[in-house]
């Protein structure tokens, strides 16, 4: 029951540390509530994974310290990713701005994990549930102690690394374990929140856009300064599609959104173009030739309704209905929460950690890495490459 190191989780993180502590020589144990390895990698990607981000940097990353991620991403960038997976010979593609994704199913990537834990002679213990963490001085060793409900011999060891994730999809089983073992420790969590994450309408615009679930436009959305260009897509709640998502890592409860629904065009002067040359359609008919026909309905109702033809309609009031079509600001209500969350916002203080090995300042041979962590990254493979990256800083030194 006496390890070197004993790692709480075994998702893309906790593997990644396992790996490179067992190359190390480092009796290792991994410990997972989970009766399988790797949950959120299997659903990732729609199934294929999209396993990391040819572009990823730490201007990629939300957190209280935005340079904390700089040393662990800088050290193992997503290349050294890549090469594993080259190795393996798991086909990959890239699907757009940097996208990694496997050809055929996330499955590789976990088999892949897998099979270069077990070289590494990394020992697993599935299944399990942790009743208690405690630190001991034995042989006048400072060691963590793991008690688990399926023993009653608890385990030690002198590196005690927690990656058990977040409180995102609640379904695949996470839980707030490794925040809980932070405040045991006393260290600080910056509050979580869920990101990557869909919106809910508020008021008014819940009754007018409700019903226009499956409709998808390329916008520009814009919450408190960023800016992301992807399609926006409207379901019976509110928004999702990469471009919500997106923007619900910068989003707090109050905060506007800001769309730009047509982001390569001067719908003014294109308008004032059909106006000059006679036409005398209503302007949602017209809208329709730029936007979804169910949006542009329902978007003129909400904004524009007038039963006027475009010839009729003065150009002042044209300007503020473009004006509108390029800077719709919206208050969502709140986004749809951790059930459908991919990751979550927040975590454990990057304060209370080393930046270069994530290890605790104040309880050596505690270590914080992964998504538990206060750095959460953009769509697009970004939270995995530091997963990857946070996993491979610890196990050099654990």
């Amino acid at each position: 029951m006496k390890y070197d190191v004993i790692i709480l989780g075994a998702g893309g993180a906790g593997l990644m540390c396992a790996i490179h502590a067992g190359r190390r020589g480092r009796k290792t144990l991994i410990l997972d509530h989970s009766q399988k390895i790797g949950g959120k990698i299997l659903i990732s990607g729609g199934g294929r994974c999209n396993f990391t981000n040819t572009g990823a940097s730490a201007s990629h990353y939300v957190s209280s310290n935005p340079h904390f991620s700089k040393s662990a991403l800088s050290r193992y960038p997503s290349e050294h990713f890549i090469q594993m997976v080259r190795k393996h010979e798991i086909p990959y593609h890239e699907k757009k701005l940097g996208q990694l994704f496997c050809d055929q199913s996330a499955q590789d990537i976990v088999q892949m994990l897998q099979t270069e834990c077990s070289k590494s002679g990394v020992e697993w213990k599935l299944g399990i549930q942790i009743l208690r963490i405690s630190q001991q001085h034995i042989h006048q060793q400072e060691r963590f102690q793991v008690n688990i409900l399926e023993t009653k011999e608890p385990f030690t060891c002198e590196s005690l690394v927690v990656a058990t994730g977040g409180l995102s999809l609640p379904k695949l089983g996470a839980t707030g374990l490794g925040y809980e073992i932070a405040r045991q420790f006393g260290l600080k969590i910056i509050e979580t929140a869920p990101a990557l994450d869909g919106f809910t309408f508020g008021s008014p615009e819940k009754e007018s856009f409700q019903e226009l679930s499956g409709v998808s436009i390329d916008c520009v959305i814009s919450c408190n300064g960023v800016s992301f260009r992807e399609n926006l897509l409207f379901t019976h709640t509110g928004l999702s599609g990469p471009a919500s998502l997106q923007a619900s890592l910068h989003w707090r409860k109050g905060d506007s959104l800001r769309i730009n629904l047509l982001p390569e065009l001067d719908s003014f002067q294109w308008f004032l173009k059909k106006k000059s040359e006679g036409n005398r359609s209503l302007v949602k008919n017209i809208l329709a030739e730029l936007l979804p026909n169910r949006f542009s309905e329902r978007f003129c109702e909400h904004y524009f309704n007038s039963l006027l033809p475009l010839a009729q309609i003065s150009e002042r009031t044209l300007a503020i209905f473009c004006n509108q079509l390029h800077d719709w600001t919206i208050i969502p209500s709140g986004t749809v929460g951790y059930n459908k969350a991919e990751v979550t916002r927040g975590g454990v203080d990057t304060d209370e950690l080393s930046s270069k090995t994530l290890e605790a300042k104040k309880v050596p041979g505690l270590y914080f890495i992964g998504e538990v962590v206060d750095v959460t990254g953009w769509l697009g493979g970004y939270n995995f490459q530091w997963a990857w990256a946070s996993g491979w800083a610890a196990g050099q030194v654990i």
